[in-house]
């Protein structure tokens, strides 16, 4: 019997890998544009800080963490309280008043695998630590953007606000005495919300509960003056950068360190699972967890959801191309192919050749297949005359190149430009 894959667990294949390689070299090079540092935080964490951050009432805590009870220690299901943690740990609010990072990995829920939702996925995190200024909350929807329009990924903004813990008190009140009125209407995990995580109940997915609470009360009509004050600033910086956007007082968050911005970028092309990014604001959460009183925001993108898009607006896996194949006919040419392809590798070239002898027509079927730009052949009268013949894959003009690292990179250079970043 063959053992596969567990149910929620994928391999992402070498054609795939080409996708998922492109979406984070562009948010790699984005970041840096907009002066962001990488962190690299680990999978397992102690279970307490999941509790503590995203809240012991939240679907997350009590369904679908992955949790060894036995050490007290989870598998990550999102990366904001990591970040926190490793944050505090090591002082990073000492070295620098405001900090910017960003990291990328793999998180785990246990819960339903679906379209674009897997039980191990992966997150892009941007966070911004340190500063409560709207512009900030704007500046990471401009980036947001930019980054789905320089992978052509088609979106929307949806724009709401939760308050603080100084007017979410009275809202609350006003929201429970609402939904306790319908409460025979809801469904049973509405029901149970209403006591536990009353927010969650005017996000639920079903449509009879979205009939119901369409008349709900808003939290952007029951504001302080101080969070009325930032969300009116955070959408004229939003005008300002001409960044569109839409409010949506049904818009809510599962974790609990959520407070004033929320967000979400839409896409049409996925169904039901529309979000393909989310975030907002965590005011007091460094604080929670033992650290400064310091504000935060940040957002999270979900991989496996980007790379479906741009496999379903492409419709086909793109290839890895090689810069040059080198085809070596005879057991010499062989050996004088192998060591030119190492040394045309260290000269930044993608570049394969056969090693099992196998003949000329056979290696440019390998080479074809491997979306070659080039194919250099050598047998003996090339090895005699120290000069292989290069043959260019897409108009099958020849010439001739003499057996030198540095003849062949520099002439497939002049025709290929690019070829560094081949791949």
């Amino acid at each position: 019997m063959k053992i596969k894959a567990l149910n929620g667990f994928k391999d992402i294949l070498p054609e795939e890998v080409v996708l998922w390689n492109r979406v984070e070299k562009t948010a790699r090079s984005l970041l840096q544009r907009f002066d962001f540092d990488e962190i690299r935080l680990p999978i397992l964490e102690k279970t307490e800080l999941f509790a503590r951050s995203i809240g012991e009432a939240t679907d997350i805590v009590e369904k679908e963490m992955y949790t060894f009870p036995e050490k007290q220690i989870t598998m990550r299901p999102e990366a904001t309280a990591s970040m926190v943690r490793a944050y505090i740990q090591h002082g990073l609010y000492v070295r620098k008043p405001v900090q910017r990072l960003f990291t990328i990995g793999p998180m785990f829920r246990h819960e339903r695998p679906q379209k674009g939702r897997l039980r191990q996925f992966h997150q892009l995190s941007v966070e911004v630590l340190g500063s409560e200024n709207g512009r900030i909350d704007a500046e990471l929807m401009a980036l947001a953007s930019q980054f789905f329009d320089e992978i052509g990924v088609s979106v929307s903004l949806e724009l709401n606000t939760l308050g603080c813990p100084e007017c979410r008190p009275d809202f609350r009140r006003r929201l429970l005495d609402f939904l306790e009125a319908k409460k025979e209407l809801l469904c049973e995990d509405c029901r149970r919300r209403i006591g536990t995580n009353p927010l969650r109940v005017l996000d639920c997915k079903q449509q009879g509960c979205r009939q119901q609470v369409i008349d709900a009360p808003s939290m952007q009509e029951h504001l302080c003056s101080g969070c009325d004050d930032h969300f009116a600033g955070v959408q004229k910086f939003l005008t300002a950068l001409g960044i569109t956007y839409r409010l949506n007082k049904f818009m809510v968050r599962g974790l609990d360190y959520y407070c004033r911005t929320t967000f979400e970028f839409l896409t049409a092309d996925l169904g039901a699972q529309a979000a393909v990014c989310a975030g907002g604001r965590y005011d007091g959460l460094v604080e929670q967890l033992g650290g400064p009183k310091v504000a935060g925001i940040g957002f999270a993108m979900g991989l496996e959801r980007l790379v479906l898009l741009l496999l379903q607006n492409s419709g086909t896996l793109e290839a890895t191309a090689l810069d040059l194949f080198v085809a070596g006919l005879g057991e010499r040419a062989t050996d004088r192919a192998y060591a030119l392809v190492n040394q045309l590798r260290r000269r930044g070239m993608r570049v394969a050749m056969d090693h099992e002898g196998r003949s000329l027509k056979s290696q440019m079927k390998q080479a074809d297949k491997a979306s070659a730009s080039f194919v250099l052949i050598i047998g003996d009268d090339e090895l005699k005359n120290n000069a292989g013949l290069l043959r260019n894959m897409a108009s099958q003009e020849q010439l001739s190149v003499e057996l030198q690292d540095e003849e062949i990179e520099a002439v497939v250079s002049s025709l290929l430009p690019a070829h560094t970043e081949s791949g």
